[in-house]
């Protein structure tokens, strides 16, 4: 029997608008898919029965049905008896099916840049040091000491004093949020987060146990990109300390600058009152910096975020995230966490239960780079800036009715498509050679079907390309959800 079940109430939610001008059975069956590939609706979840499903929805029982039909026609569902129809996944799990062009998919879905130019050299010389690692037995559950004592010299450059000590290692920002919200949160514990945010933060908690307090984070305007120490920073401060008194969560996960997806970065001001407001409930303040070094144009303007609080001893810690990956190179694998020690201790302790250690060439590699950060950040601020234009140019020359915000820095440009066919929009886009995150897929209960996130972080040919595919599905999506072409599951969103 499948562990997890959906109940006609909890799809109907998770469909949002789904109805189209076409057959409603091929409009059900291809929002289903699509939540399917998203992770919204996990393999093998138990999908409601045909009778619940047609109530609910108000519809016939022949057309759920026909929809359930050509799901298992294409692999999405499984009907087992005495356990109903059960969610699949079809085929191969690689996306290799070719666009009609002749070349391969161009996966939109990863919001990253290439290898930093100093890379190679770093990996080199990293090798060239392993060799006086090699009698040791190679599990590093905390951390190389000279790495740690690298990262807590870039809080201390930020203006954060920070020993070695209060950093951990991680196989990445994913690890760290995982290891967080595994430590600090118990089943059922409440925990605030932004909407929309990064999935697979949301998928981390959830797991964990928790029950989400979303709160909203607003695209800033296209025409009036927010100043620092303004309160319109797409932040609802009165609406958070509203929430964190009603519901008193045990956490918060939070990304302060460059929010991923909107782009949005908190005034002084807002973070001041959230630390003051979360100190007063004992709430622990999770910062997802890993997006915070990727400025534009708002130079030496991020303090972190303890610096904005007067959290005394007994009060709730403040835990950060970093990564080398946004910055340096998403194959580089390497996380941290900084926090008091003994949350550290405390995480620590935790870390075995999924990690026995960090890899140690890849964290030589990452202990070379870092020093040379400033001069790394300064060829990422070029980067992202031609690519922030790019992106412009394209959405008003393509599409001159989409909002496209003005973002600071980060890596991806949130943008308000001005209809709810995002997800009509990406599938579409896929039987014309792009993968494409759909708004949904950074909400909750398919919230923000107005929205796309789409890279700054492609080249001219890449882009130009994606914008294209985009512009030969967006008739389809406007009329109704495209047919699904290739089988093959979405990769996962970064």
């Amino acid at each position: 029997m499948p562990d997890a079940q959906l109940t006609a109430r909890s799809l109907e939610t998770l469909l949002g608008e789904w109805r189209g001008g076409g057959a409603h059975y091929q409009a059900l069956a291809d929002r289903i898919r699509l939540l399917v590939l998203d992770g919204r609706i996990p393999i093998d979840t138990r999908l409601p029965a045909e009778r619940d499903l047609a109530a609910r929805l108000e519809l016939s029982r022949t057309t759920v049905t026909a929809a359930y039909r050509g799901l298992r026609d294409a692999g999405f569902l499984d009907s087992v008896r005495g356990s109903g129809s059960v969610a699949r996944l079809p085929g191969p799990v690689l996306v290799t099916a070719p666009t009609p062009g002749g070349d391969g998919m161009l996966d939109f879905t990863k919001a990253a840049l290439p290898a930093a130019s100093s890379l190679p050299a770093a990996a080199r010389a990293a090798a060239e040091e392993l060799p006086h690692f090699l009698p040791h037995s190679g599990y590093d559950a905390v951390g190389l000491p000279h790495l740690r004592e690298a990262i807590a010299d870039r809080y201390r450059e930020r203006g954060l004093p920070t020993d070695p000590d209060q950093v951990l290692v991680t196989v990445g920002a994913q690890q760290a949020i995982a290891l967080i919200a595994r430590t600090f949160v118990g089943r059922g514990d409440r925990t605030m987060i932004e909407m929309p945010t990064y999935p697979h933060a949301t998928e981390s908690f959830r797991l964990a146990g928790a029950r989400l307090v979303p709160v909203t984070v607003t695209i800033p305007p296209a025409d009036a990109p927010h100043p620092v120490g303004a309160e319109e920073d797409g932040w609802d401060i009165d609406a958070i300390e509203q929430t964190l008194r009603r519901a008193n969560p045990a956490l918060a996960y939070l990304i302060p600058d460059f929010q991923n997806p909107t782009g949005a970065s908190m005034s002084p001001e807002t973070r001041a009152r959230l630390l003051a407001a979360t100190a007063a409930q004992g709430t622990i303040v999770v910062g997802d910096e890993t997006t915070a070094d990727l400025d534009i144009d708002r130079l030496g303007e991020h303090l972190p975020l303890p610096r904005y609080g007067s959290r005394g001893a007994g009060d709730a810690p403040v835990l950060l995230i970093g990564s080398a990956s946004k910055s340096l190179w998403g194959g580089l694998r390497i996380g941290w966490i900084r926090a008091e020690r003994p949350h550290i201790q405390k995480l620590i302790a935790a870390k075995p239960a999924t990690d026995l250690g960090t890899p140690l060439l890849e964290q030589l590699v990452v202990a070379r780079m870092l020093p040379q950060m400033a001069e790394i950040l300064d060829s990422r601020r070029s980067e992202l800036a031609a690519g922030r234009e790019r992106v412009a140019r394209l959405a008003a020359q393509t599409f001159p009715d989409w909002v496209v915000p003005r973002m600071h820095g980060g890596l991806a440009a949130w943008i308000g498509i001005g209809a709810p066919v995002s997800s009509a929009l990406t599938l579409g886009a896929r039987n014309h050679g792009l993968l494409i995150a759909a708004g949904p897929r950074f909400g909750l209960d398919g919230a923000f079907e107005r929205f796309l996130r789409i890279p700054i972080t492609y080249s001219e040919e890449e882009t130009v390309r994606a914008f294209a595919a985009l512009s030969r599905a967006w008739p389809d999506a406007l009329r109704e959800p495209s047919a699904f072409a290739d089988a093959a599951p979405l990769p996962n969103v970064v």
